[in-house]
């Protein structure tokens, strides 16, 4: 990674300026106050937003509601642009736009987001996209004075967070993780055994039941036995039942014969007795139509009477019609009358001639109209009377008609009664013969009864054996039934014995798993605690004495650089600096602020190029930032730094320092200035 420009608008004493930095090593000059260490903040905030606990009012510029920063740089030949911006609101500042560029791709993301795409492009461990960025802290930049409280650190707190910047945390979560495994195992173990504890009852609790169940199959075969006998005595009994059954059904067979006989035996003595007074009937019928005779002519003058008297009748009906349409006529005429006479009485003006009407020409009229009235009622009354005379006239001509016309029919009947009577003779001998026929039928029947009745009386006494069959199948049916139900009554307990010996079995074969579960994780156990978690400690206690021991070299040769004269530094196993000196131990708070700024500086660079070597694939090797290195250096010190600064040999390398002799030391330096409280680049 190489860093190309920043540019900070309203970011702590910037109001708006652009840096370039150029490779090779740079210095960031000026007096204590001027904005130097401001620019390293913007960096680290650019690349990864606030971190855990630091609040945006520490970067965004007193009194303005809004600033950012952009940084542009080079990472593996791609040149990325982020862009993040600060917005004051009503009780805290928040980050309120981020955007980032890859080759000229611009895509506006939130702020985790953003913090994941630049830990991917540096190729960082995902676990760092919601913690604090030690990784860039120990690797790129860590102020001064951070480094000094790292080292002043309690050990226990100071080992767990290099554990977890040199990435090896991981064995202490792994044992941390085996040891709740083991834990749970051990649960499990003890819920297992408590499931198991009854395995050897259950096998015993089978074979005591499959004993019992033989000896119940054994006692199902005797009870078969016996109820096949009994099936074979009830279907003996039930044969013969079946043929006296068919004896009575025989008897009733005939007993329906004989009924049936009677029937038609009583049917042809009916017959017999109708024909008979059938044929009285007709006799007396003949009788008397052989004293009656037929006049032909008596019948055509009752014809002619029958077209007279419809003729009158017609004449009279024409008349009747002709007088109500006279009374019809002077009805009317009355009625025209009267609107006459209702119309002058109301008249004051003649219409036609549009004169006055006199009360004396007004009575004329109507005098001659009530005259015209009057006759007309009179006519009506002679009408009516006349009409109904002739009404009288016409009923009596009806009635004359209706009394011709029966007689006439009367006589038609009797001539077809007359015309039968040869077919009624003829019908007398047909009943005659049909008797002689039905009485020798009759004669017959009455034979087959009698001997219907002979053997319905032979075929009786089949009906009492019945009755004792009947009995003796009941018993033998209720006896099959109760050796079926004890037939049944066994398999069901055959069947529950079978179905618990198989659940148990079912069980014991569960239980059995189980067993070989629990034994597994009786092993699993065994081997996590003595075996697994024993290897992963010394695993992790060779990777931290490994990185500890060349920890301590790179470290001795740092300070022993920058601090010549008989100190003899190292790392104890807590990472914590050991200084002697002449065999003597010494405190850190005894020495001086140099030797104090030696012993932070060495142990940066150290923990720096052990970082770098042992996460090779970080994409930030290149890049280092120091931060004051040389506060409280002695000049003999600072002439040192020429020689670690050469030792150090990155593509880049920034420094902030007040200190004028370093501009020797460096390629390249950038000098700022504070102004009204506003810094600029010199």
């Amino acid at each position: 990674m190489r860093l190309k420009k920043i540019i900070l608008n309203n970011i702590r004493s910037y109001q708006d300026q652009e840096i370039t930095f150029p490779e090779g090593s740079t210095l960031l000059s000026g007096d204590i106050g001027s904005g130097k260490t401001s620019i390293l903040l913007a960096i680290e905030f650019a690349l990864f937003g606030l971190q855990p606990g630091q609040r945006g009012s520490s970067l965004l510029r007193n009194g303005e509601t809004q600033g950012g920063v952009t940084i542009e740089f080079e990472v593996e030949n791609k040149e990325v642009i982020i862009q993040r911006n600060l917005k004051r609101g009503k009780k805290s500042i928040s980050q309120s736009y981020c955007s980032i560029m890859i080759e000229d791709i611009i895509k506006e993301v939130s702020v985790t987001e953003l913090k994941s795409i630049v830990l991917d492009l540096l190729n960082y461990p995902r676990e760092f996209v919601k913690k604090q960025n030690l990784l860039y802290k120990f690797t790129v930049y860590t102020p001064q004075e951070e480094m000094k409280q790292i080292i002043l650190q309690d050990p226990e707190t100071r080992i767990n967070t290099l554990r977890h910047v040199f990435g090896i945390d991981k064995y202490k979560r792994i044992i941390e993780n085996t040891s709740i495994l083991a834990s749970k195992l051990r649960e499990e173990k003890r819920f297992k055994e408590a499931l198991t504890s009854n395995l050897e009852k259950d096998r015993e609790n089978i074979l005591s039941k499959e004993d019992e169940l033989e000896s119940k199959r054994y006692n199902l075969v005797s009870i078969e036995k016996e109820l096949f006998l009994k099936k074979e005595i009830k279907n003996k009994i039930q044969e013969e039942k079946k043929e006296i059954s068919e004896k009575i059904q025989e008897k009733n067979k005939l007993q329906i014969e004989i009924d049936k006989t009677k029937i038609m035996i009583n049917s042809k003595k009916d017959s017999i007795i109708t024909n008979s007074k059938l044929i009285e009937k007709l006799l007396e019928q003949i009788k008397e139509l052989s004293n009656l005779k037929i006049g032909e002519l008596e019948i055509s003058e009752l014809q002619e009477k029958l077209i007279l008297l419809k003729k009158q009748r017609d004449e009279l009906s024409e008349k009747n019609l002709n007088i109500s349409s006279q009374i019809n006529s002077f009805t009317l005429k009355n009625q025209e009358n009267e609107e006459l006479k209702n119309k002058i009485t109301g008249m004051k003006m003649c219409p036609t001639c549009l004169q006055d009407v006199g009360p004396v020409h007004k009575s004329n009229v109507i005098n001659k109209v009530e005259t015209d009235i009057t006759e007309n009622v009179k006519k009506i009354n002679a009408l009516v009377g006349e009409k109904r005379d002739i009404s009288e006239k016409l009923n009596q001509k009806n009635s004359e008609i209706n009394t011709t016309q029966n007689k006439i029919q009367d006589f038609k009947v009797l001539k077809v009664k007359l015309e039968n009577l040869e077919e009624k003779k003829i019908r007398i001998n047909e009943l005659k013969q049909d008797n002689s026929s039905l009485e020798k039928d009759t004669e017959l029947l009455t034979h087959h009864l009698n001997s219907l009745k002979d053997s319905v009386f032979d075929l009786k006494r089949f009906e009492s054996v019945f009755e004792q069959k009947t009995k003796e199948f009941e018993k033998s049916l209720k006896e099959e039934r109760l050796a079926e139900i004890k037939v049944a009554e066994l398999k069901k307990e055959i069947d529950v014995f079978e179905r618990q010996i198989q659940e148990i079995k079912e069980k014991v074969k569960e239980l059995e798993q189980i067993k070989k579960e629990l034994n597994y994780i009786s092993n699993l156990e065994n081997w996590l605690n003595k075996s697994f978690i024993p290897l992963i400690s010394n695993v992790e206690r060779n990777v931290m004495l490994k990185l500890k021991n060349e920890f301590s070299v790179l470290f001795s040769e740092w300070f022993s650089m920058l601090v010549p004269d008989n100190f003899n530094v190292r790392l104890d196993d807590k990472f914590t600096p050991i200084i002697e000196q002449r065999d003597y131990e010494l405190d850190y708070n005894y020495l001086s602020g140099g030797e104090r700024t030696a012993i932070a500086l060495a142990y940066r660079l150290s923990l720096n190029q052990v970082l770098n070597s042992v996460l090779s694939k970080i994409k930030t090797k290149g890049l280092v930032i120091l931060d004051e290195p040389t506060d409280g250096f002695s000049d003999q010190q600072l002439d040192k730094m020429r020689e670690v600064l050469e030792e150090l040999n990155v593509a880049q390398l920034i420094i902030v320092s007040h200190e004028q002799k370093i501009e020797g030391f460096v390629e390249n330096v950038i000098k700022f200035s504070k102004e009204a409280g506003i810094s600029k680049k010199s």
